[in-house]
């Protein structure tokens, strides 16, 4: 067990990859809902029998699965204290690729696919509520690209519930409205037909949707050649307006990031990095960071 620890500490002091870990604490479960079998990879700290422990949500991208998500977060591993569950999605039409839906993924907006991962996500709780101490004012939401877009509408159709999100690669439509935007992303948006077909398919109800102020780590690649950039900083923009944000500053827990202080407690942390699309190999750790934080208040 130690040398264990020791090694996972050296992984992460230095930045290696958590994607060769084992998945050895996971357990597998399934949930009926709607009629449909649904998955999840479950870390359970033995201390969640008797002490209330949080959670963590993690959700993987457009083609991804719950196994590679265990591997490519590792978040189990990085906070071993919280309850992690890496859910599995279903094969659904993707917003930039796979439009014929044949690889697994995540509604993209409140109503689609009759809100199937909604309701996953609401079982999945509920379950766990139910089996185990959980801490009601520490449950958080994070996932990588079509993974953290369900995190964004996460925040935008169950934000009360959570304390803090953080979503990699990604956009929330609910909060920027291509369509209606003049200053980038529209424009950027017209260089490609699936970036097209992504701009005319935004719904026109989430436009105004209500988001509570959150915590908020938005984590983007500077090169991402899918979800570009710029529309990511556009979307960081959005996030600040929401949270009532004051001017940025280095984060003091990890300097290559930068936060910006909210008014109403809800400060928005940025991480643009040099890379591309993929999630980067230091974001776990930074996730716990930001994560650990952050406490929901209790409801009054």
């Amino acid at each position: 067990m130690k040398t264990t620890r020791i090694i996972l500490l050296i992984a992460i002091s230095f930045g290696f990859p958590l994607a060769a870990r084992t998945e050895e604490s996971l357990i597998r479960r399934e949930w009926k809902v709607d009629g449909a079998t649904r998955q999840a990879l479950v870390h359970v700290p033995n201390s969640a029998k008797t002490n209330a422990a949080p959670v963590v949500f993690a959700f993987h991208g457009h083609g991804g699965s719950m196994h590679n998500a265990a591997r490519m977060f590792g978040y189990h591993l990085v906070w071993p204290d919280a309850i992690v569950v890496y859910m599995q999605g279903l094969n659904t039409p993707g917003q930039l690729t796979d439009p014929e839906g044949k690889k697994p993924g995540w509604q993209k907006a409140i109503g689609d696919q009759d809100d199937r991962d909604l309701k996953f996500f609401d079982a999945v709780l509920a379950s766990l509520k139910n089996d185990y101490r959980v801490d009601k004012q520490r449950i958080y939401s994070t996932g990588h690209s079509n993974g953290g877009g369900f995190t964004y509408l996460l925040w935008a159709a169950r934000g009360e519930q959570f304390a803090a999100f953080a979503p990699s690669a990604s956009l929330s439509r609910a909060l920027v409205d291509p369509t209606k935007n003049s200053s980038g992303i529209v424009r950027a948006s017209r260089k490609s037909d699936q970036s097209k077909a992504w701009v005319e398919k935004v719904p026109s109800d989430l436009t105004n949707r209500a988001f509570l102020p959150k915590p908020v780590l938005h984590i983007a690649g500077e090169n991402d050649p899918l979800v570009k950039f710029a529309w990511q900083k556009l979307m960081v923009d959005a996030v600040r307006e929401k949270n009532q944000c004051a001017e940025g500053r280095p984060w003091r827990a990890d300097q290559r990031c930068t936060i910006y202080p909210s008014k109403v407690n809800a400060p928005v942390v940025i991480y643009f990095h040099p890379g591309t699309h993929q999630f980067p190999a230091e974001a776990p750790a930074l996730i716990v960071k930001f994560f650990k934080e952050h406490t929901n208040p209790p409801k009054k």
